[in-house]
């Protein structure tokens, strides 16, 4: 099985310079789980009938996102961390903005496995997210995995 991760930057710039089909077409992934897609799916003009996809938005148009594409069919996806992760680590907001709400984490089940994309946030160059990242995300992440 080839699964691939890739930090897009923004999937329209992607797709517009032709990377995105040449990406397929090269490695050809049974799952490709993409970061940073910046744009909702019917924002998106990609034509994939071999694949499932998934897109996970934020909430704020243009900022963050995750998507994954799956030959495979998923028994399901799920969209963020369920209540009860973003509850116990607090995970509702910084003046940035609420990352349970900034499209960062994605999963799809399997019958012998899970994926889960995630895009993490960044600590920003003045730390001022690095509270969130380390004390509340990580954590909250951990402890996702372990309830799959």
């Amino acid at each position: 099985m080839k699964l691939f991760s890739w930090n897009v930057n923004g999937i329209r710039a992607v797709i517009n310079k032709g990377e995105f089909a040449k990406f397929i077409d090269t490695y050809d992934p049974d799952i490709l789980c993409l970061q940073e897609t910046k744009a909702t799916r019917d924002q998106v003009e990609i034509d994939l009938p071999n694949y499932h996809e998934h897109f996970y938005s934020a909430a704020k148009k243009g900022y963050s996102g995750t998507a994954i594409f799956s030959k495979i069919p998923p028994l399901s996806w799920r969209d963020g961390f369920p209540p009860n992760i973003i509850e116990q680590f607090d995970l509702t907001g910084d003046e940035y903005g609420n990352p349970a709400d900034e499209g960062r984490i994605i999963t799809a089940e399997f019958d012998d496995f899970w994926v889960v994309n995630c895009y993490t946030p960044n600590s920003k160059g003045d730390l001022s997210r690095l509270d969130l990242r380390y004390k509340k995300w990580d954590k909250a992440v951990l402890a996702y995995l372990e309830e799959l």
